[in-house]
């Protein structure tokens, strides 16, 4: 499931994100969402979380468990 809609992200949900300086190579980086920092309901290119461990990023993929 692609990131791009807040409503299917919620806090403590398994996300891989794309750092910003890893957007051009694509590498994701799997956590738990901390915070939903994107307030719109969407974004093309995913929604802004910051994950349990600190890392800033764009939802690319929601991992459902």
């Amino acid at each position: 499931m692609e990131g791009t809609r807040r409503e299917d992200i919620e806090i403590g949900t398994r996300v891989k994100i794309v750092q910003k300086q890893d957007q051009r190579s694509g590498k994701l980086t799997e956590g738990i969402v901390k915070d939903i920092l994107t307030n719109s309901q969407t974004h093309s290119h995913g929604i802004k979380v910051r994950l349990e461990s600190g890392i800033v990023g764009r939802v690319k993929q929601i991992i459902r468990m």
